[in-house]
Order: C-alpha cells, then sequence, then structure tokens
C-alpha cells in the first residue's frame, strides 16, 4: 500500500501547488487514500521531497526523485531552478550554484530531476549546491546547461 500511496504522492506534487502536509493529506484522501498526519510525515522524510520556491513565489514540494518529467513537471523545476540561484561556477569536475538563502534544497532537486544523467551526485546545503560530473568536459557541459536555464 506505500508503494501505491508513494508513487500517488509523486503524481499529486507533480500536478498541484502542495504547500502543506495538510494540503497534501487533503489531496490523498480525495483520492482514495485515508491516511494521517504522521503518515504523511514519514513519507514526505522517507523520499527526501523538499519545500522549493515555485513560479508564482509559493513554497511547496517537490522531489528530487529521478525518473522521467512531464513537460509540466519540467517546467516548474525550472522555474524553481531560475528562481533560486545567483550564480553558477565550476572547478575541476565539481560545480558550484551559489543560491539565495533557503533555496538550495529545491534547486537541487530541479538539478537531480532534470540532469541525472549529467552528474555522479548532488549535495545541497542552505545556499549551495556541489554537483559533480565524471569529467571537467561534462562540468563544462552541465555549466552550460545550467546557465541557459536563467
Amino acid at each position: 500500500m506505500s508503494k501505491l500511496r508513494r508513487k500517488k504522492i509523486l503524481e499529486i506534487i507533480a500536478s498541484n501547488v502542495v504547500e502543506t502536509q495538510e494540503d497534501l493529506q487533503k489531496l490523498l484522501k480525495n483520492e482514495g487514500f485515508d491516511v494521517t498526519q504522521s503518515t504523511v510525515s514519514r513519507d514526505i522524510k522517507q523520499m527526501h521531497l523538499v519545500k522549493a520556491l515555485d513560479g508564482e513565489g509559493n513554497y511547496c514540494y517537490v522531489s528530487n526523485y529521478s525518473g522521467s518529467v512531464n513537460n509540466e513537471q519540467k517546467q516548474r523545476f525550472i522555474d524553481i531552478f531560475a528562481k533560486s540561484v545567483e550564480s553558477i561556477n565550476y572547478a575541476m569536475n565539481d560545480v558550484i550554484i551559489k543560491c539565495y538563502v533557503g533555496t538550495a534544497q529545491g534547486a537541487c532537486a530541479a538539478i537531480d530531476s532534470l540532469y541525472s544523467d549529467m552528474v555522479l551526485g548532488t549535495i545541497a546545503g542552505d545556499d549551495t549546491i556541489l554537483a559533480v560530473t565524471k569529467t571537467e568536459y561534462d562540468a563544462i557541459k552541465l555549466v552550460k546547461e545550467l546557465k541557459s536555464l536563467l
């Protein structure tokens, strides 16, 4: 049941602006999942969902799930990334992305979802993201791709 519920959570946050756990709980109930707030909270934690600033200035849940994304999801990730990032640079095979305070987690989720094939891994703090690529060439390519989103 939890697999099916978590799949539904991904669908819900991809197609709705979900700002709170209560919002997610209501939307899940509308889909036939009778869940408690503690279950929603546990799912959010285990699925590594983060809150990010969307295109309209709302903080909402996003996923760093690296599966395929549809056009609407892709645009949402691009909007989140573009509104979060101050600068992008690289050193060797490491890409450093400076973000506005509190927005790095969402921007990192966007990178993980949109460019999982280009990065070996990412780490996000409060205002900085480290994306590690295989080679310096890959880092240069990723920087170009990311800057095109701004």
